[in-house]
């Protein structure tokens, strides 16, 4: 058996039992995953982590499952890197990437939470998983989903990075394309999941989904040598994946696995989808949802579930919110496959494009450590890069027409 005990209104604070659930029935505030802390801390230590397998199931005890893992088997560990000429370019003295964009099936932090939702799904007993999704969570449910034996369904909006359809279709789910933005796909599900007994990964199973993107903050810690980093720039779209990078920190603290907390968290989003670090910039708690309009569709959620929380841990941990335009996201990721040979997709480019905003503007300094996360592959998505990057040099099959061009690349000629 795991280590839960139960489920908790982040509201009203009523518990509840483990069930397939994501809301309070008295105040309809969101649930959490809530653990015996007391018990993990006997459990878990760093010389039981560092002799398990490197995958995101190393920290076990503090994930919502109750048997073995089913799914994720070989994700998570992903590498921590010393970014150390993206370093050099920005001016500051130590930088790291957090680099999801490999290690996993998927090629996306998404296969951490999928990880856990697909386990619990089979744990409650569905035989039928499915997800709203921006891309990689379809990505994921689909591969995941497949390998594990479960029916799929996937929605994303119809105007999706045709790379990514094509991504969830390989597997071979039901896979819906809705005239609509995510914020529509998201309530067309809810609708769904009320009326089928299905195990929606980002719904009904959402409170134990979510506890997957804890790893990735746990992997922070223990390759930091067991500290936490002065600065950590989190991609925001719902707000989960700042949340929980915040809750795993404080769990690795509360057992005693870190002795001191003194992280600052940072919220990254794009200007054309920045609900969040609007109202940081603001002042304010007060979410107000807007139509989505950049490149950044894996961040493309106007009207974000986790955003009010994501709020209260910047302004818990001391950071703030930053937001950057189309054109800084996509110099962002030109910027890290230069310097660290790391192709990120438009996500990646938010985290680094606001991390240069925020080191110049002095809210990150410059001899602290600083933790950027990358969390999907460029791959995913090459559109956004069209027209943006220098043309090949075409040349005829013999040494001359290289030459020519060999004379061009050295005057600096395209």
């Amino acid at each position: 058996m795991g280590y839960v005990r139960g489920l908790k209104c982040r509201e009203c604070g009523r518990e509840y039992p483990v069930s397939p659930i994501y809301v309070c029935e008295f105040c309809f505030g969101p649930l959490e995953v809530i653990y015996d802390y007391k018990s993990i801390k006997k459990a878990l230590t760093r010389k039981v982590i560092e002799k398990r397998e490197k995958s995101l199931w190393r920290y076990k005890e503090l994930l919502p499952i109750d048997g073995a893992p089913l799914a994720g088997l070989n994700s998570g560990y992903t590498p921590l890197l010393k970014a150390d000429n993206l370093a050099k370019e920005l001016g500051v003295k130590e930088l790291y990437i957090k680099d999801d964009t490999v290690a996993h099936p998927t090629l996306s932090f998404k296969d951490r939470v999928v990880a856990v939702a697909i386990t619990k799904a089979r744990e409650f007993g569905f035989d039928t998983v499915a997800c709203a999704s921006t891309g990689n969570l379809a990505h994921s449910v689909s591969a995941h989903g497949a390998k594990a034996g479960f029916n799929r369904f996937i929605f994303i909006p119809a105007t999706l990075e045709a790379s990514k359809i094509v991504a969830s279709l390989i597997y071979e789910p039901n896979l819906i394309a809705v005239d609509g933005n995510y914020d529509e796909v998201n309530r067309l599900c809810s609708e769904i999941a009320n009326k089928y007994k299905w195990a929606f990964v980002n719904i009904n199973i959402r409170p134990f989904y979510a506890e997957g993107s804890k790893t990735h903050g746990f992997e922070i810690v223990e390759q930091l040598g067991w500290n936490a980093p002065d600065n950590v720039v989190i991609p925001s779209a719902s707000g989960s994946l700042l949340t929980k990078i915040w809750k795993s920190f404080k769990e690795f603290k509360e057992i005693g696995i870190i002795k001191e907390l003194k992280t600052r968290v940072f919220a990254a989003q794009a200007t054309g989808c920045s609900p969040i670090t609007t109202a940081i910039k603001q002042g304010t708690d007060v979410i107000r949802p807007v139509k989505p309009n950049t490149i950044a569709k894996s961040l493309a959620i106007g009207n974000p579930a986790d955003g009010y929380y994501a709020i209260q841990v910047v302004a818990e941990a001391g950071g703030t919110g930053e937001d950057v335009s189309d054109q800084e996201i996509i110099d962002g990721i030109k910027l890290l496959a230069r310097t660290e040979g790391i192709f990120a997709e438009t996500a990646g480019g938010v985290t680094v494009a606001v991390t240069k905003k925020l080191i110049d503007s002095g809210k990150i300094g410059r001899d602290e450590i600083t933790v950027i996360c990358v969390t999907g592959n460029g791959l995913k998505t090459q559109e956004a890069l069209t027209g943006h990057t220098v043309s090949p040099y075409f040349i005829k099959p013999h040494i001359s027409s290289f030459e020519e061009a060999l004379d061009k690349m050295k005057r600096g000629d395209q």
